[in-house]
């Protein structure tokens, strides 16, 4: 897991990529929020898509809607960077929508527009 801080705005914002999945469960989304809060003192993060499970994708198995609720209730934004094309599930692409409408989790396609997202709300 290699960690940057990017500052736009005055506002710092903690850019994690990993090579390994580190998002599998509501248990291991608590430890990634405790570790990057604690080790950069950031509260909006950046995060690649290829660092969440697959099941993460699948809304019907409720992870997501479990795991980005931890993000909120710790008041930390979010906003995971990569190719979503590759989902044709309209449920998703909906969730996805309305996600970005919002101002605490996001689904964008590059860390550059991922951080001006998170500077602006």
């Amino acid at each position: 897991m290699k960690i940057t801080i990017a500052k736009e705005k005055n506002i710092e914002i903690a850019v994690i990529n990993s090579s390994e999945i580190l998002i599998t469960d509501v248990q291991s989304a608590l430890d990634f929020i405790m570790t990057a809060t604690y080790d950069t003192r950031c509260n909006r993060v950046v995060l690649n898509k290829s660092a969440v499970c697959e099941d993460f994708f699948n809304l019907s198995t409720k992870l997501a809607g479990d795991v980005l609720q931890k993000f909120v209730n710790y008041n930390v934004k979010l906003a995971i960077v990569g190719d979503f094309s590759v989902y044709t599930s309209k449920s998703l692409r909906d969730f996805i929508y309305e996600s970005n409408k919002g101002r605490h989790i996001f689904f964008l396609p590059d860390e550059k527009q991922a951080i001006e997202k998170l500077s602006s709300v």
